[in-house]
């Protein structure tokens, strides 16, 4: 699927103030300085999310539409962001909120940093995901970083780290060099069940 049309549609804290959930939708999630922002503009190939080299910048949920058939959902980062309990706190319920109460959501993308073993949080949001019976796919930052064997290791750690089902793609990926961004397209069109276009 290519990318014709990307807008901002709003930022929200509240199920209350999401937009009507009348169109399949997709969300991504991860660490604070995963690389989160990086992957969605290799997406939208264009710089519409805030890369910042502070963590957690994003502490809203905030909603783009892709070619006016799909909503594409940026979550709040969770794990290095340096700001207080109470505001971690925060973001997490309302991320968990999002996540118990949007009705329309079809696949979520949890980011990992191929560099590094996942993290007990990161694990945490995996089993988060499985209790609720909510699809994921793993995508893993950060490949350009790596050496060819140091690549050929990655899946494995990541599958083994978050015990991972068979059935559950692990995609490598460089934003900076747009390697396997296709792919991840691709996987969420056919995941959401969508008519590519």
């Amino acid at each position: 699927m290519k990318i014709k049309k990307v807008q901002f549609i709003k930022s929200a804290v509240h199920p209350k103030d999401y937009p009507p959930p009348d169109r399949a939708e997709v969300a991504v999630v991860g660490r604070s300085n995963v690389g989160k922002s990086s992957l969605i503009n290799a997406i939208f190939n264009r710089n519409i999310a805030k890369v910042s080299s502070s963590p957690g910048k994003t502490r809203l949920i905030n909603f783009f539409l892709l070619n006016d058939n799909m909503y594409f959902v940026d979550l709040p980062g969770y794990g290095y962001a340096s700001v207080s309990k109470k505001e971690k706190q925060k973001w997490q319920k309302m991320i968990y909120n999002y996540f118990k109460t949007r009705q329309n959501l079809g696949l979520v993308v949890l980011l990992v940093d191929s560099r590094h073993k996942p993290t007990a949080l990161d694990k945490v949001m995996k089993d988060y995901l499985e209790t609720l019976g909510i699809p994921y796919i793993v995508v893993a930052t950060k490949m350009d970083k790596l050496n060819q064997s140091e690549k050929a290791k990655a899946k494995k750690i990541i599958k083994q780290a978050l015990e991972l089902p068979d059935d559950v793609p692990i995609i490598l990926t460089s934003s900076k060099e747009k390697t396997n961004i296709d792919k991840v397209v691709d996987t969420i069109i056919e995941k959401l069940g969508l008519v590519e276009s």
